[in-house]
C-alpha cells in the first residue's frame, strides 16, 4: 500500500458502476479485487489531503450496477449497508434516507494520520474495522499522549462537529482501518431535518468523558457580564471560581491611603476568585464560566479559595485581541497594521481584520445587530485558531470601530512622532465610553528623522494610556500607495521572514508577552564590561526589548536605550570614563565632609554632558533606573522624568556623593545598589518573559578569621604592624557598615539567580577595582570575550531558541496570513438545536453487553460474502493481530475482552 491514502465513496443510484482513479496514481495493491472487476474507467479525479497525510491521495468512486454486478461489488455493498444500518441505530435516525449521499466509506493504510489536532474541517468517523488511535499534544511539550482507542462500532470527532470548534486531538490509524465518514456540512444537513440527532451524538461524547470531567461540566454556570461591572470587591467573600472564556479582567487593590494599585490582568483561560482581596473590573464584553464552590461537586473536587497560584505578573502574557486606531487621518494605519501582522507572524498565527474584509466575508450587513451572534461566534473561533487577532479600526467612530474597541484586550493608539502632540477626535470618543482595555500610545518615526522628543506632552494629554513605544519604521510604511498596490507590496514582504531586531518585532514580542529584557547591575568601573557584552549580544543576534539598571548599569543602560547601537554607545561611554579619571575635576569637587566627600556638582556636570536634557520617555527602548529612597525607606523605579538626574541618583554612593533631591516630591535618592543591585525582578514585573542579567558587583570576602567572642583593637594593630605576626582577616567599621547596607541587595540577588526567568551572567572582572575607569578598553574586552563564549553556548544548547519561542508554545494550529477572505456559509447551530422537542423521561437501559458483527448473514447476500471481503483485507498486507470487523461494546461491569486492549501500543 505504500504511503497512499485511499478513500471509498459509495454512490447509490441508477448510474452504472464505475471506478475513478486519480491521474498519474497507480492502483493500490489493496484494491486488487476491485481492479479485476469488469468496471469502466471514468474521468480521473485527484484531491489533496491535509499535509499531515503522507504521499498522494487517490479518491475512488464506485457503485453497484444491476447489469454488471460482481462478487467484489456485492460484498463491499453488503459491508456498507450493514455499517450504515448500525450507524443509523447509533445516531437514532428515524429516516434511513438521511444518510444517502452523505456517508463516505474510507480505507486508510497503517500509519496514516487521519486528522490533526487543530483542524477545523473535521468529520464524524464511524469505525468499521481496525482501530483509530486518538492522541493529544502535551502542554509545553512536543510529545503526544494516547487518550483512547476507537473500536469498531464507535464514533470519534463528533465533539468538534457539534461545537464547531477546532479538533482537540490527533487521530491516527496505527493499523489498516476502514470507517464511515460524515462531513461537518453533511451532518448539519441531517441536523436541520432531524435536530434530535444532536442528543444521541452528544450522548456518545458524554459516555467517553471521565466522571471527573462530567462533574466539572455539571458544576459550571455560564454568565455574561457587561463591561465595567465589578465581579466582586475587596473584602467580599469569594465563593466562586471564575474561568475567563472571552475578554479580559483587571485586578485592583485599594491601599489604606485610598489609592488603587493594579495587581494584575487576566485573560482567556485564566482562573480568578481564588484571592479575596481583589477588585475585578471587566475590560470588555466577557463571557465567564462560574464554578460554584458551595455545590456538592465543588467540595468533591477539593477546590479552595485561598492562595494565589494563578496570579499573573505579566499583563500581556495572554492578549488574544489587539485593536489599532489612528490619532489622525495622516497616520498610515493600514501599512502599520500590515507591518505588525508581518512581525507577529514570526511568533504565531495572526489574523488581520478590517471593515473591508469583514464585509467581503459576511456581506455589507455583517455589522447589523441581527448578525451579532453570527459575527461574534466567528470572531471567537478566530481567537481560538490564531495567536493574535489584529483589528484595524476605521478613522471615524463607525460600527466596525466600535466592534474593534469591544473586542480588544489592548488598544494601540497610533500617532506620528514628527507631528505636534494632539488628541484625535476618535480618542475623545473612546475616553467618553470608559473602555477599560489596556491602551498603549505608539509613535511612528522615520528612519532618517530626528530622535523622539516631546513624548511627555503626548502622554500628559492621555491619562488613559498605560504606556508608550517609539517605532522606527521602514520607508515603505510612509509610502503613498493606493490600497491595492499597498497590499500587493506587502504580499511580497510576507514572503520574507521579519527582522527580529526591528521595532515592529519588538512591539510584537511586547504584545505577546515574549519581551526580552536586559538588566545591568552596579559595580563601578567593572560596569565597562557591560559594553563588551552588549557587543557580543548584537553579534549573536539576540534582540533587546527593554533595558533597566542600577548605578553604573543605569548609566550604560540609558546609553544603549538612546543609541540602540553598540558602536555609538561605546564612543560615548569611553569619553565619560576618561572624564571620570580627571584628577583636577575630582579635586575641585571636594567639600567639607559633613554629608559627603564631594559636593556632586562635578559629577552632575559629567552626567548631564552625556544625556543633555533628554527625558526617559524619549528613549527608543523602554527603560527604568533603580534608586534607594532614604526618605521613605523604599525602592524607587524611575520610568519617566529627567534622564540624567535619575541616572545620577542611581550612582550616588553613600559617603562620596550627597543624596539627590527628587524634583517631583523632594525625597532623597541614593544609589540603587543598596536595595536592588540587579533588578531582574523589576523587569519581570514590567512584562519581560526572559531577563538577561549582567552582574558586575564586587564579591565579599568570606574567608575571615575566627577571633572568638571578643576582639581587641590593640591585638589587631599588633598583627598589622608586626611583620613576623600571622596576618588576620577582620572587617573594619566601614566594611561592616557597607555589608549591612547591602544585606537586602545580596538576598535579592540570590533570589534572582535562582529564578527560572533569569539568564544570569557574571564576567571575570573581580581583579578590577571600583574606580578603575582608566582601564576601560581592557575591561570592555573581558566582557566581550565572556559574552561571546556564553552566547555561543546558548546557541548550541538551545537556550537562545527557547528564549525566542512564544511562551504559549505552539498549541494553536498554524494558520495562513491572508489579506482577503472568501465568502463562506454560516450554520446557526443554536437555531437548529432550539427546535429539538423536550426529551421524554429516560428509560433504564438494562441491556446486557452485546455484540453485532457483520459476519452475520445478511438478506440476499451469500454466506461467503464476508469471507471474500476478509480475504481481500488479507491481501492488504496487514500482519497485525486479528480482530472482529465490527464490534459494539457497551460499557458495563463485564471484564474486558483481552483482544480489545484499549491501551496504546
Amino acid at each position: 500500500m505504500g504511503n497512499e491514502f485511499n478513500l471509498f465513496s459509495v454512490c447509490r443510484g441508477p448510474c452504472r458502476g464505475h471506478l475513478r482513479l486519480g491521474d498519474g496514481i497507480q492502483p493500490c495493491q489493496s484494491f486488487a479485487a476491485l481492479r479485476r472487476a469488469p468496471w469502466e474507467l471514468r474521468s480521473q479525479q485527484v484531491q489533496e489531503k491535509r499535509d499531515c497525510c503522507r504521499g498522494s491521495l487517490a479518491v475512488f468512486h464506485y457503485s453497484e450496477s444491476p447489469c454488471d454486478e460482481t462478487g467484489a461489488s456485492r460484498k463491499t455493498d453488503s459491508i456498507f449497508r450493514a455499517a450504515k444500518k448500525d450507524l443509523l441505530t447509533l445516531m437514532k435516525l428515524d429516516d434511513p434516507s438521511l444518510l444517502d449521499g452523505r456517508v463516505m466509506f474510507l480505507h486508510v493504510p497503517a500509519g496514516t494520520m487521519v486528522s490533526k489536532q487543530g483542524d477545523q474541517d473535521v468529520n464524524i468517523l464511524f469505525v468499521v474495522s481496525g482501530l483509530l488511535h486518538v492522541y493529544q499534544r502535551k502542554i509545553d511539550s512536543q510529545e503526544d499522549t494516547c487518550l483512547f482507542l476507537t473500536h469498531p462500532g464507535e464514533m470519534v470527532g463528533q465533539l468538534a462537529v457539534l461545537t464547531g470548534e477546532p479538533l482537540m486531538f490527533t487521530i491516527r490509524a496505527n493499523r489498516d482501518c476502514s470507517f464511515l465518514s460524515i462531513s461537518k456540512a453533511h451532518f448539519y444537513e441531517i441536523m436541520r431535518k432531524q435536530p434530535a440527532v444532536v442528543l444521541s451524538v452528544a450522548h456518545t461524547v458524554v459516555k467517553r468523558m471521565s466522571s471527573f470531567v462530567r462533574q466539572i461540566d455539571f458544576a459550571l454556570d455560564w454568565m455574561e457580564v457587561e463591561a465595567g461591572r465589578a465581579i466582586y470587591r475587596q473584602g467580599d467573600k469569594s465563593d466562586c471560581t471564575y474561568i475567563v472564556l472571552s475578554g479580559r479582567l483587571r485586578s485592583v487593590i485599594r491601599k489604606d491611603d485610598g489609592k488603587k494599585r493594579l495587581a494584575g490582568e487576566y485573560g482567556r483561560g485564566d482562573l480568578i476568585g481564588v484571592v479575596v482581596t481583589r477588585l475585578i473590573h471587566l475590560l470588555g464584553e466577557k463571557i465567564l464560566g462560574s464554578l460554584q464552590q458551595g455545590s456538592a461537586t465543588g467540595h468533591q473536587l477539593g477546590l479552595h479559595t485561598t492562595g494565589s497560584k494563578w496570579d499573573s505578573g505579566n499583563p500581556a502574557s495572554n492578549l488574544s485581541t489587539v485593536a489599532a486606531m489612528p490619532v489622525s487621518e495622516d497616520v498610515p494605519l493600514t501599512a502599520f497594521a500590515l507591518e505588525l501582522q508581518h512581525a507577529l507572524s514570526a511568533i504565531g498565527p495572526v489574523l488581520l481584520l478590517t471593515s473591508e474584509n469583514i464585509k467581503q466575508r459576511f456581506g455589507s450587513a455583517a455589522l447589523d445587530s441581527i448578525h451579532e451572534y453570527r459575527l461574534s461566534s466567528w470572531l471567537g473561533q478566530q481567537e481560538d485558531i490564531h495567536r493574535i487577532v489584529l483589528y484595524q479600526a476605521d478613522s471615524t467612530l463607525t460600527p466596525w470601530t466600535q466592534r474593534c474597541i469591544r473586542q480588544a484586550d489592548c488598544i494601540l493608539i497610533v500617532g506620528l512622532g514628527e507631528q505636534e502632540p494632539t488628541v484625535g477626535e476618535l480618542e475623545r470618543m473612546l475616553e467618553s465610553t470608559a473602555v477599560r482595555a489596556q491602551k498603549q500610545l505608539i509613535l511612528l518615526h522615520r528612519e532618517e528623522g530626528p530622535a523622539p522628543a516631546h513624548t511627555v506632552e503626548w502622554l500628559n494629554m492621555r491619562s488613559w494610556c498605560s504606556g508608550h513605544l517609539h517605532l522606527c519604521c521602514p520607508r515603505r510604511v510612509f509610502s503613498r500607495r493606493s490600497l491595492p498596490k499597498l497590499v500587493e507590496m506587502y504580499e511580497r514582504v510576507f514572503q520574507r521572514p521579519p527582522d527580529r531586531h526591528s521595532d515592529f518585532s519588538r512591539l510584537a514580542r511586547v504584545l505577546t508577552g515574549n519581551a526580552i529584557a536586559l538588566v545591568l547591575g552596579g559595580g563601578g568601573a567593572r560596569g565597562c564590561a557591560q559594553v563588551g557584552i552588549l557587543r557580543a549580544l548584537a553579534e549573536c543576534g539576540i534582540p533587546v526589548d527593554m533595558v533597566g539598571g542600577t548605578s553604573i548599569g543605569a548609566f550604560m543602560g540609558a546609553l544603549y536605550s538612546e543609541e540602540r547601537s553598540y558602536s555609538q554607545m561605546r564612543i560615548r561611554a569611553k569619553q565619560w570614563a576618561e572624564d571620570m579619571t580627571s584628577m583636577v575635576k575630582t579635586m575641585l569637587d571636594l567639600t567639607y565632609p559633613i554629608t559627603s566627600m564631594f559636593s556632586g556638582a562635578g559629577f552632575n556636570s559629567s552626567i548631564c554632558s552625556v544625556f543633555k536634557d533628554r527625558q526617559i520617555e524619549d528613549l527608543w527602548l523602554p527603560y527604568f533606573a533603580i534608586t534607594t529612597d532614604i526618605t521613605a525607606s523604599a525602592m524607587r523605579v524611575h520610568t519617566d522624568g529627567s534622564l540624567w538626574r535619575y541616572v545620577r541618583a542611581s550612582m550616588s554612593l553613600s559617603g562620596y556623593m550627597p543624596p539627590l533631591c527628587d524634583p517631583k516630591d523632594g525625597h532623597l535618592l541614593m544609589d540603587g545598589g543598596y536595595i536592588n543591585n540587579l533588578p531582574a525582578d523589576v523587569a519581570r514585573s514590567m512584562g519581560a518573559k526572559v531577563v538577561i542579567a549582567i552582574d558586575v558587583g564586587s564579591r565579599d570576602e568570606t574567608d575571615l578569621t575566627n577571633y572568638g567572642d571578643a576582639l581587641s583593637g590593640w591585638w589587631l594593630l599588633w598583627k598589622r604592624w608586626n611583620p613576623l605576626a600571622t596576618k588576620v582577616k577582620v572587617l573594619n567599621m566601614a566594611e561592616i557598615q557597607t555589608r549591612l547596607a547591602y544585606v537586602c541587595c545580596v538576598r535579592q540577588l540570590e533570589m534572582v539567580k535562582s529564578s527560572g526567568y533569569c539568564e544570569y551572567l557574571r564576567p571575570p572582572i573581580d581583579s578590577y577595582r571600583t574606580l578603575d575607569f582608566s582601564r576601560f578598553d581592557e575591561i570592555c574586552e573581558v566582557g566581550y570575550q565572556h559574552g561571546r563564549t556564553v552566547f555561543d553556548i546558548w546557541g548550541q544548547s538551545g537556550v537562545l531558541e527557547k528564549m525566542l519561542q512564544d511562551q504559549q508554545g505552539t498549541s494553536k494550529r498554524k494558520a495562513c496570513a491572508v489579506l482577503t477572505y472568501p465568502n463562506t456559509s454560516f450554520t446557526d447551530l443554536a437555531e437548529i438545536v432550539s427546535r429539538i422537542e423536550p426529551a421524554k423521561a429516560a428509560a433504564v437501559d438494562d441491556e446486557s453487553d452485546y455484540q453485532t458483527e457483520y459476519e452475520e448473514e445478511l438478506p440476499g447476500v451469500p454466506k461467503d460474502t464476508y469471507a471474500d471481503f476478509q480475504s481481500t483485507q488479507d491481501e492488504l498486507g496487514s500482519d497485525l493481530e486479528e480482530e472482529p470487523l465490527l464490534r459494539h461494546q457497551h460499557p458495563g461491569p463485564a471484564s474486558p475482552d483481552p483482544s480489545q486492549d484499549s491501551s496504546c501500543p
